[in-house]
């Protein structure tokens, strides 16, 4: 009999482990992070950053030609902080409660709106404005594409979803109640709950 390694098994295959330059470009990325939430992104040099995690100027350039591309590296970390949160958001969410899952779903949305922080007080400037724009693209791409592949699933095995280019529709809703809320901040939560209900055509409970 043929002995298939352990990948045909079933067995789990350790993570690899990162390797030292793994290791450092994300101590670059935290670092900046940090910095960049004491400071203020204009005020956060490239030196500064590099100073702090102990490395020269030339070897940070080994990692990142520039500063944008530090800041895109930073702004995906905190894409990644929302998603972990949405992850959660949908672990405790209870099938079949579309009504709490919305309002829950609209504080979390207020999380990353106002969330208050120096960095992203910065992001929400008119001179980040552009930078921002990037990061609200970002989160709203991988929040539609967590939907499409979580909730939109646990969704439908309830109700008939009845809403077509899915990824479209997650996508351009996600950048509404985002800039929506931004500009009216004392929007009640249940309006909120309510057009994405109608948007998506949710199933919800009556009276």
């Amino acid at each position: 009999m043929t002995n298939f390694p352990s990948t045909f098994s079933g067995a789990r295959q350790p993570e690899p482990r990162p390797t030292k330059a793994e290791v450092r470009r994300a101590e670059i990325i935290d670092t900046a992070r940090d910095l960049y939430e004491e400071r203020g992104l204009a005020h956060t040099s490239i030196q500064d950053i590099a100073d702090r995690v102990g490395v020269t100027r030339s070897l940070f350039y080994h990692y990142f030609k520039n500063k944008d591309e530090l800041t895109s590296a930073v702004l995906d970390a905190l894409v990644a902080d929302y998603i972990e949160a949405l992850t959660y958001w949908d672990r405790e969410r209870q099938e079949g409660r579309v009504d709490d899952a919305l309002l829950s779903v609209v504080k979390l949305l207020r999380i990353g709106v106002f969330e208050d922080s120096p960095l992203h007080a910065a992001l929400t400037s008119n001179e980040n404005s552009s930078l921002y724009l990037e990061f609200v693209n970002r989160v709203a791409h991988h929040i539609a594409m967590h939907m499409i592949e979580n909730t939109v699933q646990d969704y439908g095995r309830l109700h008939e979803i009845r809403i077509q280019h899915l990824y479209e529709t997650f996508y351009v809703l996600i950048l509404g109640v985002i800039g929506y809320l931004r500009t009216h901040p004392e929007a009640d939560d249940a309006v909120i709950a309510d057009v994405i209900a109608q948007t998506l055509y949710l199933d919800r409970p009556e009276g």
